[in-house]
């Protein structure tokens, strides 16, 4: 009985540990100089498939990234504190009435999500990614969210943050990205496997076109970003 009483005190301590490491590692992802890794990331090491991901500072990424990207996944990142709660209830009357719920993630959400759980939609997945998004938004500044977001964010099979992407796509460093360019990366981040940023299909442009007219005019929509 007592082995079994063991047993079990370790299995809560280990649930314990599972569910407070993430916390910890927000405090431990606000140095600077800490260069995050994603559980993608990980699971590609895991199974021997490799990636490609070069870290790059916010200040080496173009800013028609900055604005492609925050206005096509989050025009609301500089107002909300992690969770866009608007959206958030949206989505929830959405289920309840049986209709077929769209995305409400912020940013910051995505990535506590990339950072330290799974992909999939689940009650349980949102449910341990909603405090971490809040904690994450408290401890981490605005451009050290988006910085780490731009870093980890998956743009095709084993490719992973923003200059990675733009050298596999463009040709080009991060810091030279066009618009369009950043517009089409943009669009491809909600299905990266299936929607090719350097090879758009007509629904791909046509968002592409919807985000640049964003990114002209984002204006106020990313001051917390500038610094």
């Amino acid at each position: 009985m007592s082995s079994v009483r063991g047993a079990v005190r370790r299995l809560l301590l280990l649930a314990v540990f599972l569910l407070l490491a993430p916390y910890l590692l927000i405090v431990l992802y606000s140095v600077p100089s800490v260069r995050p890794v994603s559980t993608l990331m990980v699971a590609d090491l895991v199974l021997l498939r490799g990636y490609d991901r070069q870290w790059v500072g916010l200040d080496d990424i173009s800013p028609n990234v900055v604005r492609a990207v925050m206005m096509s996944e989050d025009g609301q990142f500089c107002f909300h504190g992690g969770v866009d709660w608007t959206q958030m209830q949206g989505v929830v009357r959405q289920a309840l009435d049986g209709e077929a719920t769209r995305g409400a993630s912020t940013i910051t959400m995505q990535t506590a999500k990339n950072l330290f759980l799974w992909n999939g939609r689940s009650f349980v997945r949102k449910g341990l990614e909603l405090p971490l998004a809040m904690f994450a938004d408290t401890v981490w500044s605005k451009r050290r969210t988006l910085e780490i977001y731009l870093n980890i964010a998956e743009w095709g099979p084993g490719i992973y943050g923003i200059e990675a992407a733009a050298q596999h796509h463009f040709k080009v460093p991060a810091s030279r990205l066009t618009l369009r360019q950043a517009s089409l990366l943009a669009v491809s981040l909600p299905n990266p496997i299936q929607r090719n940023a350097s090879s758009p299909t007509r629904g791909m442009t046509r968002l592409v076109s919807v985000i640049e007219r964003r990114a002209r005019a984002s204006g106020d929509y990313i001051r917390c970003i500038e610094g």
